[in-house]
């Protein structure tokens, strides 16, 4: 989606789009990692009440599916669950045949599927945990965009979202293989960005903490005392990474691309 593929909706004696035009994401096709739980689930469902048809992919195959029926039952739009390694390098071919035979074309990838371990000391670390977290979270992301980021070129369109963390800005002890792994997925988004660019944007979008699943985990005493030092002062509820991750995918973003959106609550 770039400029040149607006909505045709305009304000009243004005040749600008109407805001609301701005973020529909009507005939497009999203592909979604990670898609089935936390905020990909919340992308898979935004992104397909604002139009979109949707390819949930995740590990499991059942899960995706509950994603996919939830899609149905509440927008009407069609969507594709499918079941993916997508720290295997070679599961990955199989999601991108299955989403363009099914649908013909993806205009908006996001890659959102991601790991963290937890670890007590850094000695702990094996080889073959530093491998997976680095596999997810960075050979994946590059896989799935070295594919369909140049069949989006070829198309003359589309747009790009890799998912990364906060962690990646600010790394702490205990999550230093995975925060490596999102401070290169931010250095690919902007390789990615200019190798694909002008017709495919390129973007970061970086979250902070999130009462997603995995908070079930969290010392939330620690977490929430550790949330004071953010400017707003709390940890985020998942639907509020709808806004930001919508805005990078429809044409409200046409001048937008290389770059991070952070939705973190205001890290110091």
């Amino acid at each position: 989606m770039t400029s040149g593929t607006h909505e045709t909706t305009t304000r009243s004696g004005s040749d600008t789009p109407s805001p609301f035009a701005l973020f529909s994401l009507e005939g497009k096709v999203a592909l979604i990692t990670g898609g089935s739980r936390g905020l990909g689930r919340e992308m898979s469902l935004a992104f397909a009440a604002a139009g979109a048809d949707v390819v949930v992919a995740s590990r499991k195959l059942d899960a995706c599916e509950q994603v996919v029926a939830e899609i149905q039952q509440t927008t009407g739009r069609s969507a594709l669950a499918y079941a993916c390694h997508m720290g295997r390098w070679d599961e990955i071919e199989g999601l991108v045949d299955a989403a363009y035979e099914r649908f013909g074309r993806v205009d908006v990838l996001v890659n959102n599927a991601g790991m963290s371990p937890v670890y007590d000391k850094v000695t702990d670390v094996t080889e073959k945990m530093y491998d997976s977290v680095l596999n997810l979270n960075l050979k994946g992301p590059f896989r799935l965009t070295q594919l369909v980021g140049t069949r989006m070129k070829g198309q003359g369109s589309g747009s790009i979202i890799n998912v990364s963390s906060t962690g990646s800005l600010r790394p702490m002890g205990s999550i230093i293989p995975y925060a490596a792994a999102k401070n290169g997925l931010n250095a690919m988004t902007e390789g990615f960005a200019q190798l694909l660019g002008p017709e495919v944007r390129v973007n970061t979008l970086m979250p902070g903490q999130y009462l997603t699943d995995v908070a079930a985990a969290w010392d939330m005493e620690h977490t929430n005392k550790m949330s004071e030092r953010l400017h707003l002062k709390r940890v985020g509820e998942p639907h509020e990474i709808v806004g930001a991750a919508l805005f990078l995918a429809s044409d409200a973003s046409s001048y937008t691309s290389g770059t991070i959106v952070r939705s973190d609550g205001g890290i110091p």
